[in-house]
């Protein structure tokens, strides 16, 4: 009795079928060259590195801050055990923390939504709408992006003080509209013509008008690009120290921005409260950026790169 055996020979092609073929590493192709992973944590390094030393000296207190500085705590971390938490209640009650940071909420939600909203509606009448000199009213708007926002600050001030504006919340929020919203209508123009065009035309032929048009299909579709404004422009004002301290000022309208600079002494007194106030004060900004910035990527792509 003879046994014939037959091997069976499974082909290249079909070898990627198997699961226990499959190859779990990540070419090296795909992770890019070393220089290239070497500058990349080159530079995330110069960002962490100095936010990871403004975060410990907000916790040391006032002689070990002037003894040491905060890498020593790596190198004896003992010294961890002596953290504490006086810089934050001291810059708290010195600076009035807390109003200010109401005060920065009332200068940042309309900086925010009324510039976002106005820009809205001008980005679709440059894009779906047809009217005499729109093209060069829309360079005009794109050319005010290389003005620098200092330039304008005299004739402002000139104006706010001659309607008794200047250190007022309203002051501020002009400004940051006038200031941000070439910057909106840019970005919401080259994502709004990105759009299909064949849902428009079938919106014009059900007889929908341009605010219905508007109202219930661009603005839904255009959600990254007035997410990635919104957050850039939440960022941008939450964060302003100028405007803040010409058009608002010291006082009892101050945002934090200016609450936490007035914790710096004439002659360098107070750094380590300065420190303790900005950690402070990036708190929401951090929240809302890490929230929304899968539309922040999406938007800015989308909104700078096509039109």
């Amino acid at each position: 009795m003879t046994t014939h055996t037959t091997s069976k020979i499974i082909p290249a092609e079909a070898r990627g079928m198997f699961p226990f073929r499959r190859e779990s590493r990540v070419p090296s192709s795909r992770r890019g060259p070393l220089p290239v992973r070497l500058s990349v944590l080159f530079v995330c390094a110069l960002w962490v590195v100095p936010a990871l030393g403004v975060v410990l000296t907000s916790f040391r207190s006032v002689d070990d801050a002037n003894s040491s500085g905060w890498w020593t705590l790596f190198a004896h971390p003992g010294g961890f055990t002596d953290l504490t938490l006086g810089n934050y209640s001291r810059a708290i009650e010195q600076a009035d923390l807390g109003t200010a940071f109401l005060n920065s909420v009332a200068i940042t939600l309309p900086a925010v939504f009324l510039p976002l909203l106005v820009a809205a509606f001008a980005a679709y009448a440059f894009t779906f709408m047809t009217f005499k000199g729109r093209d060069t009213l829309f360079i005009v708007i794109v050319a005010l992006l290389v003005v620098p926002n200092y330039v304008a600050f005299v004739p402002i001030i000139k104006l706010y003080a001659s309607v008794h504006l200047n250190g007022t919340f309203p002051a501020a929020w002009l400004a940051h509209i006038g200031f941000g919203m070439p910057l909106a209508i840019y970005l919401l123009r080259n994502y709004m013509a990105t759009l299909p065009k064949d849902v428009i035309e079938s919106a014009k032929i059900d007889g929908a008008s341009h605010f219905q048009t508007f109202n219930r299909l661009i603005l839904p579709m255009s959600a990254p690009a007035l997410a990635s404004f919104a957050i850039f422009q939440f960022l941008w004002v939450w964060n302003d120290l100028l405007v803040a301290l010409i058009f608002v000022g010291p006082g009892d309208k101050q945002p934090v921005t200016v609450a936490t600079n007035s914790l710096l002494g004439q002659q360098g007194t107070g750094w380590e409260l300065v420190t303790a106030g900005g950690l402070f004060s990036v708190l929401v900004p951090i929240l809302v950026f890490l929230t929304l910035q899968r539309y922040f990527v999406r938007g800015l792509t989308s909104g700078a790169v096509k039109g």
